[in-house]
């Protein structure tokens, strides 16, 4: 059956009768009918201008291996960070600041990977030079902010997009297919989960939260200020909206943990545990901790028929459980997908080089990327409002919605 003709009543059948194994196979195929479209209408020839800039977390994609990337030019304000990406992306330009590195004409496009505090801020500076942004996540850590990067982009009319990692796990793309092909109807329920422990005395704390003994942006972040890993199972999954709120925080208690107290954010919680609603009526509970003894980022979806689990750290095995169908436990796996040079195994579930290649791709196309810059901020408004509600003690609150007005 050809993936690319198959109608949703024809999908609906089809997979009713053959059971759960067929429905993933079919998803699938529309998966690899997509790819092969994409490549059809893509010209070799064409290649986009990178420029990046943050030499920690921003050397671990792969635009060295995108067959229409060109890294151009790279820039960190520390030394050694900035060598090393000269090495990763065998490029030899360099810029001693992101200021100084927009001024190029000759880029088009700027990934930008410096702290959380200063994306909106950077982002709006590569924005209003008239280059397309990828930003790493969150979008920013205030609704102000995150006004200013939807005023950036639809005034410059160039391309955002946000590198939220959860969007290409693979669980996640299987989940997005059978969405849109019908197989849930409707997501009621979610569980969204993002650990990342920062115990007091463990090596993880000391590299996360200092560097040369000078606390960085990480230490004591509030952790619903950060909530993209999890938020994105859901907006990223379904396109629905958060509308309302409510959270209660855990504090953290200063005189076990003293390195917590008096923090540049006044932020008193190590964890949250939220509960959110959709403009569709529909409910997720949303936990962020750096506390628990967990770790990773994970989702469980419930539809009235039809629910899937994620593998975790704990060892759930992952697993779609649908009504006289049985159960179907093969994770897919969709390399293959992706150019040749590009199936590496990389961080946070192999979604790097899905990123890399959804952001090149779209300018190449000149098409909205899949995490545009609505999806960004509907996945990060909710968790700034979230930690406003944790402070007020759980207080349920509205969701403002940043979507452009029809």
């Amino acid at each position: 059956m050809n993936a690319r003709d198959l109608s949703r009543r024809e999908f609906l059948q089809t997979t009713g009768a053959a059971g759960l194994a067929a429905t993933i196979a079919l998803a699938t195929a529309r998966l690899e009918a997509r790819a092969a479209q994409e490549k059809e209408r893509t010209d070799p020839d064409r290649k986009i201008r990178l420029g990046v800039v943050g030499g920690g977390f921003g050397s671990a994609y792969q635009w060295h291996l995108q067959p229409n990337c060109e890294v151009y030019a790279v820039s960190d304000l520390i030394p050694d960070r900035c060598n090393r990406l000269r090495q990763v992306y065998k490029c030899d330009r360099s810029y001693e600041s992101l200021e100084k590195l927009i001024l190029d004409d000759n880029i088009e496009a700027v990934a930008v990977f410096t702290e959380a505090t200063n994306h909106v801020k950077h982002d709006v500076a590569v924005m209003n030079t008239g280059k397309h942004c990828l930003s790493a996540v969150p979008v920013g850590t205030t609704l102000e902010g995150l006004q200013q990067v939807v005023e950036a982009k639809e005034k410059n009319g160039v391309t955002y997009m946000m590198a939220e990692t959860s969007h290409y796990r693979p669980e996640a793309m299987l989940m997005r297919q059978l969405y849109q092909d019908g197989v849930f109807r409707e997501i009621l329920y979610s569980e969204v989960e993002y650990y990342h422990p920062a115990r007091r005395g463990s090596a993880e704390r000391q590299s996360l939260w200092y560097r040369n003994n000078k606390p960085t942006w990480r230490h004591c972040y509030p952790p619903m200020w950060y909530p993209t890993h999890c938020t994105d199972f859901v907006v990223g999954i379904t396109g629905e909206r958060f509308t309302e709120v409510s959270c209660m925080g855990q504090r953290a208690d200063f005189e076990v943990d003293p390195e917590r107290k008096d923090n540049q954010y006044g932020n008193p919680f190590h964890s949250g545990v939220a509960l959110l609603r959709t403009d569709r009526g529909n409910l997720c509970r949303c936990n962020r901790s750096s506390q628990y003894h967990a770790h990773g980022e994970r989702a469980q979806w419930f539809g009235a028929e039809v629910s899937a689990f994620m593998p975790s750290w704990a060892g759930q095995p992952f697993v779609i459980k649908r009504d006289g169908q049985g159960d179907l436990t093969t994770r897919p796996d969709y390399f293959h997908l992706l150019p040749e040079p590009m199936r590496v195994p990389t961080g946070h579930g192999n979604s790097h080089t899905f990123l890399t290649h959804e952001f090149i791709m779209a300018l190449v196309q000149g098409r909205e990327p899949s995490v545009d810059v609505y999806t960004a901020v509907a996945e990060t408004a909710c968790g700034m409002v979230a930690h406003e509600s944790a402070l007020r003690d759980g207080e349920r609150m509205k969701v403002p919605s940043f979507d452009k007005k029809a």
